[in-house]
């Protein structure tokens, strides 16, 4: 402490780890750490979480049933459909959470398919361990006191708005840029000679053809040489990876987050060979999601993960609908923490747009609520000549003299944007019948794009 503030330390940049002993820890020392952080979790969710207790207790088990990490499997899922009923049954944060309100500091909140924003909450100490979290994917990737960063992510109660303190923790320079106009960022990123940022594959594409159309060459007027991505699959694909780092002439390392735990929860490292995921924040699940038995090592399965250490809502084997294959070899850099080898799809339809979360029953909400359609609709995506993930909406009119209307489609347009955070690029208004019903599963999404998922 100097003066009642806090000075936070950090390694020396020479050093390779952000914490030697969490990211180089031999496998059975960590799971004599997680037991013991899984335990307290376990007891700390049953007694001071309403939900928790009442869904523990249904399932006939107990905190003190957990002998092994094994025995986790005998706990109950939770899943964002239960996150998002919990909110909804108890205002406004829900009975998941584990301390009283006057404990959180922070929240962050996504879309949700019914409308009302899902909250992320953090108590104090929750914040703190995020952005050291943070930090510590940042230093993995290179990012030293010398680096100038750009954080170019959404401020607005997005989850990784916040993680440009974790750059600022490693010492390099914060830039808060946010999403800003590309011209602007264009010249945030010239001017400041910025080495480090992050956005989205698609936008760090766009962002370069539209530098080269103001006449400025990304590899070689720029001072950007590391980009790292997320909130898209593109950053694991190897084409979409090696496009960028020519355009560039940059690497580009991949990030994975879930709002629900908090910001990014996985990150690559300079071997550029798989995203680390830390164990001593989560225990790491891969199910197969139709038996949920585990599935062996490299094989696809579904993500669960439970949070060990965050207090104001703890995720206990919450299933993310993400389908992955993951490793626990130790990579060549070292690090001891498991890599997620690749992420193959999702179990829902969530759509991910310009880095937004866009479910069909968004839609579908506005869709059903307008008295002026049928209430059937489609969704059109494909990715457009800029590399940027795009969809259209076709809809269906009641009255036939509005097929076709302009004025109609736009006031379908702007309450999908109010709806969703992202708005179609274009809305269809068709007759009745013209669009294809089913008896069994109505197919409402067509994806024209190809090799969103890595293979």
């Amino acid at each position: 402490m100097k003066g009642g503030i806090y000075v936070y330390t950090r390694p020396d940049p020479n050093e390779k780890y952000w914490d030697p002993e969490i990211e180089t820890m031999p496998r059975d020392k960590m799971r004599e750490l997680q037991l013991s952080e899984l335990k307290e979790m376990l007891q700390f969710c049953y007694d001071n979480s309403p939900y928790y207790k009442s869904a523990f207790d249904e399932a006939g088990v107990k905190p003190e049933k957990l002998k092994t990490l094994e025995d986790i499997k005998y706990f109950p899922f939770t899943n964002k459909k239960i996150e998002r009923d919990r909110q909804e049954a108890v205002p406004d944060l829900g009975d998941m959470i584990c301390v009283p309100e006057s404990d959180i500091v922070y929240i962050s909140a996504s879309s949700g398919s019914t409308g009302v924003p899902t909250v992320s909450p953090f108590t104090a100490q929750d914040f703190d361990e995020f952005q050291d979290y943070q930090a510590r994917l940042f230093w993995g990737i290179g990012m030293r006191p010398n680096d100038r960063y750009v954080h170019a992510l959404n401020f607005t109660l997005f989850v990784g708005g916040p993680d440009v303190i974790g750059a600022m923790r490693t010492g390099a320079m914060g830039i808060w840029a946010g999403t800003v106009p590309t011209e602007r960022l264009l010249f945030i990123l010239q001017n400041f000679k910025a080495t480090i940022t992050w956005t989205t594959p698609s936008y760090a594409w766009y962002l370069a053809e539209s530098a080269k159309k103001e006449g400025i060459d990304p590899a070689k007027d720029l001072n950007v040489r590391k980009l790292i991505v997320a909130g898209e699959p593109g950053g694991s694909i190897p084409a979409t990876k090696m496009a960028l780092e020519e355009l560039w002439n940059a690497k580009v390392y991949d990030f994975y987050g879930l709002s629900d735990l908090f910001g990014a929860n996985a990150g690559m490292c300079e071997e550029q060979n798989g995203l680390h995921m830390y164990e001593d924040h989560h225990l790491i699940e891969v199910l197969d999601p139709d038996t949920l038995e585990p599935v062996g090592e490299g094989e696809r399965g579904e993500l669960v993960l439970t949070t060990l250490r965050k207090k104001a809502r703890p995720m206990i084997r919450f299933r993310t609908g993400d389908i992955v294959t993951v490793t626990w070899e130790t990579c060549a850099c070292g690090r001891t923490a498991p890599r997620i080898m690749g992420i193959h799809g999702r179990l829902d339809d969530m759509l991910i747009i310009t880095g937004v979360n866009v479910f069909p029953s968004d839609i579908e909400y506005v869709v059903r609520k307008d008295e002026r359609l049928t209430g059937e609709y489609r969704m059109i995506v494909y990715r457009d000549e800029n590399h940027l993930d795009r969809f259209e909406v076709e809809v269906e009119a009641v009255d036939p003299e509005l097929v076709g209307s302009a004025e109609l489609a736009e006031d379908i347009r702007a309450k999908i944007k109010v709806r969703v955070g992202v708005s179609p690029r274009k809305v269809h208004v068709k007759a009745d019948g013209d669009l294809p019903r089913a008896t069994h599963k109505a197919k409402r999404v067509i994806d024209k794009r190809e090799g969103v998922w890595q293979e």
